[in-house]
């Protein structure tokens, strides 16, 4: 099987400009592509993950990533799924983002001997005189066919600031570059990138002639791939000081039994053979796949010491067995307790299970608090040092989400 069959395969690839080219780059190690990566924050996130295991496969195959991280683009703010402008960031917090995105990435991606290549379009971009914009890039695009972009479609409604709609002009000159600088051929992204992309190559056409234009290739990923890497309760991000390894690994164990095989196709790098023989498994046997998703993609970003301690302890709470040194720990000390006691919705605000009081008493009432595996229905419920100071005294809310309570009496 080649590359390009297997990414098929996987369900990685939506739609291709050119099949017949990428085949021949991508199969013999000739492909030199890159994906943006906007830093909107100081962590990727999981949403980001189908593109860093997309870039790690060609890069095994001898293909050269170049990951750019959208320091200028972050100046302006993608309009792309957005119902109202983002918020503009200083170009301080861009650059800390910047830098938190280079150390995640370098998990996936080897930055060494120059075989993948980190830019910042703020290099281009920041020095860019607006009239030479005007005069060199933007006469090369037509408003009305710009106004048909999918991006920008669903903001008309609300309201498409001039600030956002420049972001097309500003990617498309992404790749332009990209392509004079580094010879750049191929360009990776979402379906919500897909006007964008077609700006890059149209760009090089109308700029650098018909020559330049036949090597340009745009590569629309599966969208499946990014909506997976959405979580229902809040952004699930790789750095381990905002999401745990152990809710990372929860995240993935979590996912619907509809979408397991999917994400071990798109996500892990376990042969498509394992994988296949895992589409006859049912009931607890899909509970397996689960666990070898979850450890995977746990090891993947966290190495595998981290993911097999988040493995024991997810079969600690789940399975009874594992080692529960594992799970997530809070400290409480007696400075913390009142009249001897702490109270059940301040022990669920310290530790991050719910965000307010009130959504902790509404927690405890509606059933969803249990305290050692027993539900807890009493608001007022409280618990003395020595209830505390038991081995494992271990909050759970919901399904997912648990604490353990280390008690210290001094």
């Amino acid at each position: 099987m080649t590359l390009y069959e297997e990414l098929t395969a996987r369900g990685l690839i939506a739609q291709v400009t050119d099949e017949t080219e990428i085949k021949e780059l991508v199969n013999n190690g000739k492909a030199i592509f890159y994906i943006g990566f906007d830093p909107t924050a100081d962590s990727l996130h999981v949403g980001h993950f189908m593109a860093l295991c997309l870039m790690k496969r060609l890069q095994m195959a001898g293909n050269r990533p170049i990951a750019l991280i959208g320091g200028g683009t972050a100046m302006i703010g993608d309009p792309s799924g957005r119902s109202d402008m983002r918020q503009m960031m200083t170009p301080e917090m861009i650059q800390h983002n910047c830098d938190c995105f280079k150390q995640q990435m370098s998990r996936f991606i080897d930055f060494s001997e120059d075989k993948a290549i980190m830019v910042n379009n703020a290099d281009w971009l920041m020095d860019l005189n607006y009239i030479d914009v005007l005069r060199e890039v933007g006469a090369h695009f037509s408003v009305n066919r710009m106004l048909t972009a999918e991006c920008y479609k669903q903001r008309m409604e609300k309201g498409l600031s001039f600030l956002e709609f420049n972001y097309m002009i500003m990617q498309s000159y992404d790749f332009y570059t990209l392509f004079r600088k580094y010879g750049c051929n191929m360009q990776f992204g979402g379906d919500d990138q897909w006007s964008n992309m077609l700006g890059g190559t149209e760009l090089i056409r109308r700029k650098l002639g018909k020559d330049a234009y036949a090597m340009t290739i745009n590569l629309l990923l599966n969208s499946e791939g990014k909506k997976m890497g959405k979580t229902q309760s809040g952004a699930v991000w790789l750095d381990p000081q905002k999401t745990s390894p152990f809710d990372f690994y929860q995240y993935w164990r979590n996912v619907s039994d509809a979408d397991v095989l999917k994400c071990l196709r798109m996500l892990t790098f376990l042969p498509l053979e394992q994988i296949d023989e895992m589409d006859q498994w049912q009931g607890s046997q899909l509970n397996t796949a689960k666990e070898i998703l979850a450890f995977e993609l746990t090891k993947l970003v966290h190495g595998e010491e981290e993911a097999q301690k988040a493995q024991n302890g997810a079969r600690a709470l789940f399975a009874g067995a594992g080692d529960t040194a594992n799970m997530p720990a809070m400290e409480v000390s007696a400075d913390d307790l009142n009249e001897g006691t702490i109270d059940l919705i301040s022990l669920l605000v310290k530790s991050g299970l719910v965000s307010s009081r009130s959504e902790g008493r509404r927690a405890i009432e509606q059933g969803g608090v249990s305290v050692n595996q027993e539900k807890v229905t009493d608001v007022k419920a409280g618990y003395t040092a020595d209830e505390l100071s038991v081995d494992e005294f271990v909050i759970k809310r919901g399904k997912k989400k648990f604490m353990k309570i280390l008690f210290h009496a001094e």
